[in-house]
């Protein structure tokens, strides 16, 4: 996969305290629905997660900045929550039950550490579909 050019809600399971925030984005920034998110650099502001980014949850909603400066919009996200029915790359059975989870872009999660970025724990296997629910903490949440 590839960064996302659109919304993509995730499915999130319902009855978590899911910790929901409004942080600023970057300068010319484009935020899409169902973005993992990160903290650019130093600066407090937000864009779609690069990896290494620190996490800082998931979009619920498009946040277009495209054209104003850092901070006159505000991302609303997720920081806490399982997220359902998704692909992880290298990811492979029940066995990587409890393996931590990273993104490599904003769309995009894997077993891989390397430059990535700690989103969370697989959670659950689902045998049928192949796919995998992940327990997702974001930084300022975090007890991982």
């Amino acid at each position: 996969m590839a960064a996302l050019t659109t919304d993509s809600p995730r499915v999130i399971e319902a009855n978590h305290d899911e910790f929901p925030t409004e942080l600023p984005v970057v300068a010319a920034g484009v935020i899409f629905e169902g973005s993992f998110v990160g903290f650019s650099g130093s600066t407090g502001n937000v864009r779609a997660l690069v990896a290494a980014d620190n996490f800082a949850g998931i979009s619920v909603e498009k946040t277009d900045n495209s054209t104003g400066a850092a901070g006159a919009k505000r991302s609303v996200l997720k920081r806490k929550g399982v997220l359902c029915e998704v692909a992880i790359t290298g990811a492979t059975g029940i066995g990587d039950v409890g393996s931590s989870v990273y993104a490599s872009s904003d769309n995009d999660l894997t077993l891989t550490s390397t430059s990535n970025t700690l989103i969370g724990k697989v959670d659950r296997y689902n045998p049928v579909t192949g796919k995998f629910n992940v327990l997702f903490e974001a930084l300022g949440v975090r007890s991982l």
